[in-house]
């Protein structure tokens, strides 16, 4: 089906990406899954490229641009191309976002031109060991010294994604005490600068899948944070992250349709060119089937995500709207990958094809940014249930 979501802008870019992918990217990209890290060199190309800066503002250093679209290009080219870029997709797909809605205008100064570069990387720290999706009952504090010049940190973080490589961390933490008849009450934005004392990154998580992002555990003890770096307001976290998760579901859906997209791209390639029994495994029926199956799906959650790419662009897409396309987006690419895994045989678990990892590195799409529960929740309480 054709799209129309996109111009020629879009495409224009598009063409950028997917050159320098093939160019500075899939050469290597074997040699970042073994090192587990996207080295920080290319994030800096990027940042000459101006991926980072697009909806920047060009006193900043960006380009100006309010368009989430180019970022679902970008999002799109790396499926096709089976890379990853680690963790900067939090960088400019979730940090972004908040700098741009709460800092102040001496926060943009400092903080934007290095993000724009790719010189700060950023990530954003909210679950904790003992809190999972329970975000309003985290531990971690911020507690304002005597003379009002800082705040001390302490506390842990876990499943950080860019924590090992981040610059600077927006960290949730606690500045007010806990009140059991206002949960989500008393939660602030610090904006923590990685080289501060007492600023510790613990263990490199090992994944199943994701290999190229440097997933970790963040602990802080006694960090002096100043009140210079506090993001936004104190006390409105829990708001601020809220505004945010449509746009976080929303990119999630993108990366579950382009990933579902290049699975069935990789499994007609393949069955085309292996042969049993003397016939091309494409020329069998239960082949032909299975792949029609997984085109009439991603056809179906291709379309879900363009209507709401559509609305986002409007403002007009909501919570519950965004809770059903990741639900579904996310299931399908489940089940799309697992039956072109299964169409290549014994051969689709073995690492060094594309379709193994795509098959480790799907599974957390029905995990992060909400689990499909939380999505099922959402949804129901939508319909009045």
């Amino acid at each position: 089906m054709r799209r129309t979501v996109f111009n020629e802008d879009h495409e224009a870019y598009r063409q950028t990406v997917r050159d320098f992918l093939a160019k500075e990217v899939v050469p290597v990209f074997p040699e970042w899954e073994q090192q587990g890290y996207v080295p920080k060199e290319i994030y800096r190309k990027l940042g000459e490229l101006g991926v980072w800066g697009i909806e920047v503002p060009e006193e900043y250093g960006g380009a100006g641009i309010q368009d989430y679209r180019y970022h679902v290009v970008l999002t799109e080219e790396c499926a096709r191309a089976n890379v990853s870029l680690g963790g900067s997709s939090v960088h400019v797909g979730l940090v972004l976002p908040y700098l741009m809605a709460y800092a102040t205008e001496e926060q943009k100064q400092r903080w934007l031109p290095p993000f724009v570069s790719g010189e700060m990387m950023t990530a954003i720290a909210m679950t904790e060991p003992g809190t999972g999706s329970d975000l309003a009952g985290m531990s971690t504090t911020a507690k304002l010294s005597a003379d009002g010049t800082h705040y001390v940190l302490n506390g842990a973080k876990t499943f950080i994604t860019g924590g090992v490589q981040a610059d600077r961390v927006l960290v949730i933490a606690r500045t007010s005490p806990y009140d059991p008849e206002d949960r989500r009450a008393g939660l602030s934005i610090l904006a923590v600068d990685t080289t501060s004392e007492g600023y510790a990154v613990g263990r490199k998580l090992e994944k199943i899948g994701l290999r190229v992002s440097d997933t970790a555990e963040l602990s802080f003890t006694d960090v002096k944070v100043p009140v210079e770096d506090l993001l936004g307001e104190e006390g409105k976290a829990f708001y601020y992250l809220g505004q945010n998760l449509v746009q976080e579901r929303l990119g999630i859906a993108v990366n579950a349709v382009a990933v579902t997209r290049a699975a069935i791209d990789l499994a007609v390639e393949y069955t085309q060119n292996r042969k049993v029994f003397g016939k091309a495994v494409s020329t069998f029926q239960n082949t032909k089937f299975e792949l029609a199956a997984c085109e009439a799906e991603a056809v179906a959650a291709q379309a879900l995500v363009d209507e709401c790419l559509e609305s986002f662009e409007k403002g007009e897409l909501t919570a519950s709207d965004v809770a059903k396309a990741k639900l579904f987006t996310t299931e399908v690419c489940s089940r799309v990958v697992d039956r072109c895994l299964q169409l290549h045989g014994g051969y689709g678990y073995m690492l060094e094809y594309p379709i193994a990892r795509l098959y480790t590195d799907n599974r957390v799409y029905r995990i992060y940014g909400g689990t499909s529960e939380i999505m099922k929740s959402v949804i129901a309480k939508s319909m009045g249930l």
